[in-house]
């Protein structure tokens, strides 16, 4: 890492929204022992339950060749594989996150980091746990992952840090996270997903914040190396999903596999979704020069500005708060039957009348 840490000694009042920011991020801690229900089953042979389309070798004539065993084991590894790239960007943002508390010239820069850290050392702890105890199996970092994380680390400037992480990495897994969750069939990767995006959309709306004031101070040169990595950042991002590891390590023809995958209609629609965060963020802080622009219609990616970044990040406070809403009324619910099966059991043991039965109040749960 390169980069000097920087004191401020001035504890004036700071940015309001900035601020407001980061006293959500206070009160929304949570705790992923006991928030997530561990107990519900995951086939780790389809951890996300996704459904055949989503299959990136679908139509393919290597998947028409496979025997049926081949089939549930490469699902596998592809699930293994995708949740394997979340727990390393999660890592990833663990460390930018703390660096920006050491680099950030701003006190409220550096209050807002610091729940972020504590929000992404939860979601490491959470996504290590999913794969050991659900899923069995892990992937390395993929490699364009590891170099644009490299690369936000090593500049000496601080913004690079959150241009990175918050923007074009958080951005990226914003919206991955948000597509596994709503076509996922299993309810613990719903669950899982809904609530780590409830503290993502703070961390990207933190990035925008932060860099908008400043970026806009920039001189033209100054500007357009900013865009430089910011073009050079989305096409790591671009190629970071295509599963080229697992194509390696299952001993398939790579080339053939990635040829299938760039042609994918499925594919080409997925690429557009991820960066349905991104592109809307780099044009709100003010990256949005020619080069940037070009680079977005190369991708096929440049109608994404027209999103609603504001509307996306209320929508994904609101599925969060949803699921947790049926986690409370399904545990209601269970306790409701527990306690007319003990009414239902003691009315039987009196006889069916009286004090002695139906009647008879317990004096405390499971002791009738």
């Amino acid at each position: 890492m390169a980069g000097a840490t920087r004191f401020n000694w001035d504890y004036g009042d700071g940015r309001d929204r900035l601020l407001s920011l980061y006293q959500k991020g206070k009160d929304k801690q949570w705790d992923a022992q006991k928030r997530i229900d561990w107990d519900l089953e995951v086939d780790p042979d389809n951890a996300a339950g996704l459904p055949d389309e989503f299959n990136p070798l679908l139509g393919s004539r290597i998947w028409d060749r496979m025997t049926e065993r081949e089939r549930v084991e490469f699902t596998r590894h592809q699930g293994s594989w995708l949740f394997s790239q979340f727990l390393h960007g999660e890592q990833g943002a663990l460390n930018v996150s703390a660096r920006i508390v050491e680099s950030a010239p701003d006190l409220d820069s550096k209050f807002y980091a610091a729940t972020q850290t504590m929000d992404e050392a939860r979601h490491v702890e959470l996504y290590t746990r999913f794969l050991r105890e659900k899923v069995g199996m892990y992937y390395p970092i993929n490699q364009d992952l590891a170099k644009l994380l490299a690369e936000s680390l090593e500049d000496s400037r601080w913004d690079l840090p959150y241009l990175g992480m918050q923007v074009l990495i958080e951005g990226l897994a914003l919206a991955a996270f948000g597509l596994f969750r709503d076509v996922s069939t299993n309810p613990l990767v719903k669950q899982l997903l809904a609530y780590v995006m409830q503290d993502e959309a703070r961390h990207v709306a933190f990035g925008r914040l932060a860099l908008k004031d400043y970026y806009a101070q920039l001189t033209t040169a100054e500007r357009a190396e900013r865009e430089e990595f910011v073009v050079e950042g989305c096409y790591l991002l671009r190629d970071r999903f295509k599963g080229r590891e697992v194509y390696e390590q299952l001993g398939l023809p790579v080339d053939e596999c990635m040829e299938h995958v760039d042609n994918s209609e499925m594919y080409r629609l997925y690429q557009s979704l991820l960066f349905s965060r991104v592109v809307p963020c780099v044009k709100d802080v003010g990256l949005w020069g020619e080069r940037v622009q070009a680079a977005y219609t190369d991708m096929g990616i440049l109608d994404n500005a027209k999103g609603d970044l504001e509307a996306l990040m209320r929508q994904d406070e609101d599925i969060a708060e949803a699921v947790d809403r049926e986690r409370y009324e399904a545990e209601l619910g269970a306790r409701r039957r527990e306690v007319d099966e003990a009414i239902s059991l003691g009315a039987e043991a009196g006889g069916g009348s009286g004090a002695s039965g139906a009647d008879r109040t317990p004096d405390r749960p499971g002791n009738p």
